[in-house]
């Protein structure tokens, strides 16, 4: 056992599986709704970017490449200038909702390299630009393009060009759980000489503005290489530093005067440092002042080209006089080695070195994007800023409705720029690639999202802070299994326990969608955008005219997945606990009646052979939006088998299984593909073979769904043939858009029109796996569709496999993900520098949308372990990738 997995043994009898320290500060704070006290609900501009650093926030905190502790006390990140800039890089920079042209987008190159699940060792790398920083034009240049256009990019604007930049690699390796140690390496990547300020920073989280602490926290000289953090609820801190050109305190508090026109009680607020380095305001007040709430050392630095400096701190809650004793940088090689031995544990070692770091990658922006996440809806909506009045428009405003929710937890985040809020799917895709390395902490983000001040009283689970009431597609079940299979593969026995807790609230929330989703009790459901934003021809979460209904195919297959998922769970929990015997009776036929009403009331259409969604209107024909989109292919997700092994134990199911089949064919009702093979195992299915088939010829098809990165979103068979409906007047389209979004649905940053989403072709990949398992060689399919070359399921699913996975591999022209910045990427030290994006063109597969969801993205990760469970040993790995990239090579 590993040094690491030494550790993780421990945190897991832990009640809250999570080290006190890590990686839990944000990327981004202003223009999240929690921060917005507006009348309108204008989170974007009334918490700008350009107030960031002179304005305190309300409900947590950000930084540059960060640490906080849990409950984000106490935080530290690095602040930089260049001697141009006219604001400190305290933070990342990007443009709000409405400046960008394709919606908020952080414009700033970093990479998360390193981390293991108790942050024992992490690596963070942000390029600086040595030229002033382009905040003007990258405003400009992305509001006067259209939405036709891509985006204007940092590397676009030259401030990159001759590597005229500096790395900035902040590694953090831990003597001890409270003891960490932290070095920060400037490297000029250019010729020349630069100049560059570094202010590593201490401060406490604002708490004491609003009543929520009884004393103000005080960091305090002690002398001139360290201060003490004292704060009520944390304890004592010390942060030790090596010599710096001075040292300054200031306080975490708004500048009124600057932003609002009011004065200030005090010089000392929280852009102080800034005006200091960069206006030279104040400087000797800041200097000779000894405490504060937050601390800089200050290091100015010019380094040569080619150069690198680098600066040790240690934070520590023990008081040390040689917190920096011979030797002390051994530290990070000793983590470093740690890190590299868990990885080497528990990752596949029969893949080649490129796909071991794009693993490698991948879990280490998972990792590091965990969040500290602080949210009281009651408290937010009955109190103010101090900037703003309560206005009566926020108490009927957003969320007003989800007043239970009181959140103040470590949550996986999407994206902790783009996205660092929760958002529900998101979060159950996460915790499949967070099983990989510590699924103890999976389970308890499954379980975290459902508990009383998440789930609120009704059963419904919520989905984000921009609108806690919108629906995602239910794949929390999915999720729980996935997570206790992969933990029962690795430790050879599975959490009972935790499927049982977890079923419990299943069972709630599933009720809430039979409840509120079913309008007609017919087992069709409609559920609104289902988190696939513009995947529809309009937007499907509008209310439509009191004559009309949308019945989504999606929708319904959805709940028939989970419908299948909570049986599966009943059952395995069966083996061990017959008293769950009869909840898998139930859920059984409960799928059953979905796959009826998938099949049988208008979903299907005989002649295209395909599912659509439908539109029922009162008194007329319902009507079929012909649209080739992955709402048709969700149907494939609920399948699963069940063995003669479970028939055998639990007899009542069995009985009860053998009499609703019998009853329904007798009186001709639909009955689920159901097939024997060599009589061990049945097959479970939402759709007939026959539909499969039809369904598998379509995504198969390189003129249709299938890329050379995996499956689209939208077929491209809608290049060429855009769908149009008339509803009540008006005129509504939709085709294949591979790229960014050209629509403004839920703020135009993301497309499901047309782009590779990772997630979905991970359950695509997962379902085709499951029906290959029970078919074998008895159902081989045209791959690609049209080829003649003929492959079972599961090659199909492996070759799948092999085209995802190959978005992110290295050959000669680079990466694909990194799409026409490739010339950037191949740049001697930027070679294994990975970028894990929110999806993917449909056509070139260069990465758009958030530039950091490692969250789901990661399940990249996953596939590369299911690859080599097919691939040979170890020793022939890297001659076979060799080999299948000898052209590239």
């Amino acid at each position: 056992m590993t040094a690491e997995q030494q550790r993780l043994k421990v945190n897991a009898l832990k009640k809250v599986p999570l080290e006190q320290w890590g990686p839990y500060l944000s990327d981004r704070q202003w223009g999240t709704v929690r921060e917005d006290f507006s009348s309108n609900g204008d989170a974007w501009n009334y918490f700008p970017f350009s107030h960031s650093h002179a304005r305190a926030y309300r409900w947590g905190e950000d930084g540059l490449g960060g640490i906080s502790d849990f409950f984000q006390n106490l935080c530290f990140s690095v602040a930089l200038w260049n001697g141009k800039d006219k604001i400190l890089k305290e933070r990342l920079y990007g443009l709000g909702n409405f400046e960008g042209n394709h919606g908020e987008d952080v414009k700033e190159l970093y990479y998360y390299l390193d981390n293991v699940p108790t942050h024992y060792y992490m690596e963070f790398l942000y390029k600086y630009p040595q030229q002033e920083f382009p905040y003007e034009d990258l405003v400009e240049k992305n509001r006067n393009r259209s939405r036709l256009e891509p985006e204007y990019e940092i590397l676009d604007t030259g401030v990159f060009n001759d590597n005229k930049y500096f790395d900035v690699k902040i590694t953090y390796a831990k003597h001890s759980k409270r003891d960490i140690a932290i070095r920060i390496d400037i490297t000029n990547r250019g010729k020349t000489a630069a100049p560059i300020t570094v202010l590593p920073t201490l401060w406490f989280y604002n708490r004491w503005s609003y009543g929520g602490l009884t004393e103000r926290p005080c960091i305090k000289k002690i002398n001139n290489n360290a201060v003490k953090a004292t704060h009520e609820r944390l304890g004592n801190y010390y942060l030790y530093f090596q010599k710096a050109d001075m040292a300054l305190f200031t306080e975490n508090e708004t500048n009124h005067e600057k932003l609002f026109g009011r004065p200030n009680q005090s010089p000392f607020v929280k852009d102080a440092f800034n005006e200091a380095i960069i206006n030279n305001v104040n400087v000797d007040q800041l200097r000779e002042n000894t405490e504060g709430t937050k601390f800089s050392p200050v290091y100015k630095y010019r380094i040569a080209g080619g150069a690198t400096k680098s600066i040790c701190l240690r934070l520590s809650d023990v008081l040390m006089d040689q917190p920096f004793p011979h030797g002390f940088e051994h530290i990070f090689a000793t983590r470093k080695q740690e890190a590299n031995d868990f990885y080497a544990e528990i990752l596949p070692k029969n893949v080649s070195e490129d796909w071991k770091q794009i693993q490698r990658q991948a879990l280490a922006g998972l990792l590091w994007s965990k969040q500290y996440y602080h949210f009281d809806i009651e408290r937010w909506l009955s109190t103010t800023d101090d900037i703003s009045p309560l206005s009566p428009e926020r108490k009927t405003g957003r969320n007003h409705d989800w007043q239970h929710l009181k959140n103040q937890d470590i949550v996986l985040m999407p994206d902790k720029w783009e996205y660092p809020w929760y958002a529900a799917w998101d979060l159950g895709f996460h915790c499949v690639s967070m099983a990989l390395v510590d699924p103890v902490f999976a389970k308890h983000q499954l379980i975290l999202i459902m508990r009383e001040w998440y789930m609120k009283p009704d059963g419904q689970i919520p989905a984000y802070e921009w609108n806690f009431g919108d629906v995602n597609p239910p794949v929390h079940a999915m999720a729980a299994l996935q997570v206790y299979h992969i933990e029962k593969k690795q430790k050879g026995t599975g959490d009972i326990n935790f499927l049982k807790r977890i079923f419990q609230k299943l069972i709630i929330n599933f009720t809430w969608w039979i409840h509120r989703k079913d309008a007609n009790g017919n087992n069709i459901f409609e559920g609104g955008f289902l988190g696939l934003d513009n995947i529809g021809v309009f937007n499907r979460s509008m209310p439509l005219h009191g004559q009309m209904e949308l019945e989504q195919a999606d929708g319904t297959s959805w709940m028939g997945m989970y419908a299948l998922n909570l049986m599966d769970m009943a059952i395995e929990i069966a083996m061990h606990d017959p008293s769950f015997e009869d909840a898998a009776t139930k859920f059984f036929e409960h799928f059953v009646l979905i796959a009826e009403g998938l099949n049988e009331l208008g979903m299907w259409n005989n002649e295209d052979k395909f599912y659509y969604d439908t539109l029922a209107i009162k008194e007329h024909d319902p009507i079929q939006l012909k649209i080739h989109s992955i709402v048709g292919l969700t149907s494939l997700f609920a399948v699963s088998t069940i063995d003669k092994k479970v028939f055998d134990k639990l007899g009542d199911f069995r009985k009860r299984f053998d009499w609703f089949e019998d009853y329904r064919k007798k009186n001709n009702k639909f009955w689920p593909n159901e097939e024997k093979a060599d009589e061990e195992t049945i097959l479970l299915s939402l759709i007939p073979k026959e539909r499969l088939i039809a369904l598998l010829q379509r995504i198969l098809s390189e003129t249709e769904f299938l890329s050379e990165g995996g499956i689209r979103a939208l077929s491209k068979y809608h290049e060429k043939n855009p769908y149009t409906v008339n509803i009540d007047g008006t005129d509504y389209t939709i085709q294949y858009d591979p790229g960014d979004s050209t629509s403004n649905f839920f703020g135009g940053n993301s497309n499901w029109r047309g782009p590779v989403w990772i997630p979905i072709n991970y359950l695509i990949i997962q379902s085709i796996k499951k029906y290959g398992d029970f078919y074998g060689d008895n159902l081989c399919v045209e791959y690609p569709t049209g080829s003649g070359n003929y492959l079972n399921l599961e090659q199909v699913s492996e070759e799948l496999m092999k085209r995802v996975i190959s978005i992110f591999e290295l050959n000669q022209s680079g990466r694909k993900a990194h799409g026409d910045y490739n010339w950037f990427y191949q740049q001697p030290g930027n070679e294994h520098l990975i970028l894990f994006y929110e999806y993917f063109h449909g056509d070139t597969l260069h990465g758009l949308g958030a530039a950091h969801q490692t969250g789901w993205t990661a399940l990249a990760a996953n596939l590369i372990c299911d690859m080599s469970e097919n691939l040979p040993p170890v020793e022939q790995a890297q001659e076979v990738y060799e080999e299948e990239n000898e052209e590239d090579v």
